[in-house]
């Protein structure tokens, strides 16, 4: 049983910058890869950003450059720092723990970026 917990989303204006945080609880034994996904109204889930537990990180391209993924194995949290924001960044997004298929899901925080 492993419980994730978002935090970090709101409002922001183009350009701008928000640090999403996903803290895991619970029965963990192994923790292979934290990512981000998100979700936008009427769109498909998609994959923003993974890391591995040996520290290997994957970007969706529309994101690489302005997004970083990271984690503080102290604390069992990822965070995801979101810059330079657009409003196409606009969506609910996901935090995961090993896999989308057979891991478990965050609630999902809303990332708005507008004027």
């Amino acid at each position: 049983q492993v419980q994730l917990v978002e935090s970090g989303g709101g409002l922001v204006q183009p350009g701008g910058s928000l640090r999403l945080s996903c803290a895991a609880s619970g029965s963990i034994s192994s923790i292979y890869t934290m990512g981000w996904y998100r979700q936008a109204p009427g769109k498909e889930r998609e994959l923003v950003a993974f890391v591995t537990s040996a520290g290997s990180t994957i970007y969706a391209d529309s994101v690489k450059g302005r997004f970083t993924i990271s984690g503080d194995n102290a604390k069992n949290t990822v965070y995801l720092q979101m810059n330079i924001l657009k409003p196409e960044d606009t969506a609910v997004y996901y935090c995961n723990i090993n896999g989308a298929r057979w891991g478990t899901w965050g609630q999902g925080t809303q990332v708005t970026v507008s004027s």
